[in-house]
Formats: structure tokens, C-alpha cells, sequence
């Protein structure tokens, strides 16, 4: 538990110094936006992109975890679907509300997985993770843009609008690329590798802080029923199934941690953007994102102590 808590406290430190920042430094929304988007559009992909190349798959049980993380989403995605109506009678839910609540639950914070994955378990860690989140990425953004189209009806989920959606998320991209040159076995320069990796290391930090910046602490005065739903679904309900199958495939030792880190880890912040962008409720999924974070706290290692237990 020493050693859980020694890798997380840092993360959640830079978290709470973007809160800080957001309050004393940098005031205006503006410079919040313009962190995010080169975050989201230059340096994350860049360490997507190398973690992919530099991964050595030789070690990794690629399949069992590609199949214990796809086989959480679409068990907690059918559920979901499953229960809509009566969720949404249950907590007066419109269909904007509920694509917020599916979001929160089916996303993952990427920042805070590789942090914790990489604090933890070193470079295996993050190659573990990698290997997840190429798995992840198209699969939950596929779900959610169809589940955004359908339930908000700003716009049918055509073929060519769901295309049009994924082609604009430079994750996928960059996963795929990085998947591409890995797999067909690419010779890429050591500069070139070298330059993604400083653009990697900055994007964790910058990451995280846009993380606490970002966080709705002005609207926690009341939580709602469909937030605490979020919360233990997301960080309760997903890493459950994530480690049931995760055995059930044969994970043990830093796979499966790394299984349940991804999985336990909050929602993303970009889901708040997609929310916007397609017409779902942005400021709940922003109340979701903060009670989760805060909650995740406490439950994160929480679960890496059931994992360290029983793997």
C-alpha cells in the first residue's frame, strides 16, 4: 500500500496544483483552452506515438489484454444501454444527461492511467497500458459517438458523420501510426524518437494540471444521484469486470494492475469536449469528471490493494 499511495500522491498533487493555478495564475479561460488543445493535439499523441513504437510486445499477453479491456467496455456500455429507460425515469434523466452519464462511465483518464501505470511499474507499466489504450481509444470512441448521435438527435450516426468524428481524434492516429511502424517493424530515427519522447514526458504534467483546472468545484454544493451512479460505476463497477476478466483470460502481476489502473482511473476531460461539440449535457459531465477525481482519491488504491491480493 506504501508503494501505491508513493505513486499516486504525485499525480494528485499536480492535479490540485492545476486547481491552484486555475484560482492565482492563470485566470483566464483562454490560457486553459490553449493548454488543452496542444495537449490534446500535439503532445499527447507524440507519446502515444513513441510508447507505441518503443513498445516490446515480446513480454506483453497482447491478447488476453486487448480482450479483458474491450470485453469491459461492451459489457459496461450493454449495461447501460440495457438500463437506459429505466435509469432515466429512476433520475429524471433527459437524453443529453444520459449520454453524460455513459461517458463518464465507458471513458478513461489517459493522463492519470499512464502516470500511475508508468510510477508504478516503470516502463513495463506503460507498454502494458499502451497496448490497452490502442485497444481502447477507437473502440470507446466509436460507442460514444454513436451513443451521443442516437440519444442527443443533433445529427443522425451515420457511417460517414461516426468517420468524420474518429478521423478528428489525433489519439487514434496516433495509436495506429505508432501500432503500424511497431508491428511491420519500421526502423524510426533516434532523433525523431528522441523529440517524441521530450514532447511525451511534457504531456503528463501539462496533462494533469489542465485536469485540475478543469475541475467544477463551484457546482459540488449539491451532487446529484446520476454523478454518484458515475462515480461507482466507473471506479467501482468497471475495474470489478476489468479484473474478472482479466483473470479470467490468465492476467497476473503487472498486467493485470495495469488492467485495473486503466480501468479505475476516472473519466477523460475530452469526453467534456465531445459533449459540447455533438450537444450532450457538458456541465454535468464536468460535475462527473470532479467528483470522480476526488473520489478516485480514495478508491484507485483501493483497488490496486484487492489486485496485489488476489494476483
Amino acid at each position: 500500500m506504501a508503494s501505491i499511495l508513493t505513486a499516486l500522491v504525485p499525480v494528485f498533487l499536480v492535479i490540485l496544483l492545476g486547481v491552484v493555478l486555475r484560482r492565482v495564475l492563470l485566470k483566464k479561460a483562454d490560457h486553459w483552452i490553449a493548454l488543452e488543445q496542444l495537449t490534446y493535439y500535439v503532445l499527447f499523441p507524440a507519446l502515444l506515438l513513441v510508447s507505441a513504437v518503443k513498445a516490446d510486445l515480446s513480454g506483453v499477453s497482447v491478447i488476453a489484454v486487448v480482450g479483458a479491456m474491450l470485453g469491459s467496455i461492451l459489457i459496461m456500455s450493454a449495461l447501460l444501454l440495457a438500463g437506459r429507460e429505466p435509469l432515466c425515469r429512476m433520475l429524471a434523466m433527459d437524453g443529453p444527461a444520459y449520454t453524460s452519464l455513459f461517458q463518464g462511465v465507458t471513458r478513461w483518464n489517459t493522463y492519470i492511467a499512464l502516470a500511475v501505470a508508468g510510477g508504478l511499474y516503470g516502463a513495463a507499466g506503460v507498454t502494458v497500458a499502451a497496448v490497452a489504450l490502442v485497444a481502447m481509444i477507437p473502440a470507446v470512441n466509436v460507442v460514444c459517438v454513436i451513443v451521443l448521435a442516437r440519444y442527443v438527435g443533433a445529427q443522425a450516426p451515420t457511417p460517414r458523420f461516426i468517420g468524420t468524428q474518429l478521423a478528428r481524434n489525433p489519439f487514434i492516429w496516433s495509436c495506429a501510426l505508432g501500432a503500424l511502424l511497431n508491428g511491420f517493424a519500421v526502423p524510426v530515427p533516434k532523433v525523431v524518437v528522441e523529440f517524441g519522447d521530450i514532447l511525451g514526458r511534457a504531456s503528463l504534467a501539462l496533462g494533469l494540471l489542465v485536469v485540475g483546472g478543469g475541475l467544477a468545484l463551484d457546482r459540488l454544493k449539491t451532487i446529484k444521484l446520476t454523478v454518484l451512479l458515475a462515480v461507482v460505476l466507473k471506479l467501482v463497477g468497471k475495474p470489478a469486470v476489468a479484473i474478472t476478466l482479466g483473470l479470467a483470460f490468465g492476467l497476473r502481476g503487472t498486467e493485470l494492475a495495469v488492467l485495473a489502473i486503466v480501468c479505475a482511473v476516472p473519466s477523460a476531460p475530452n469526453g467534456y469536449v465531445l459533449a459540447r461539440q455533438m450537444g450532450g449535457d457538458a456541465p454535468l459531465l464536468a460535475e462527473i469528471l470532479t467528483v470522480q477525481i476526488l473520489a478516485a482519491v480514495v478508491s484507485l488504491p483501493l483497488v490496486l490493494a484487492v489486485v496485489g491480493l488476489i494476483g
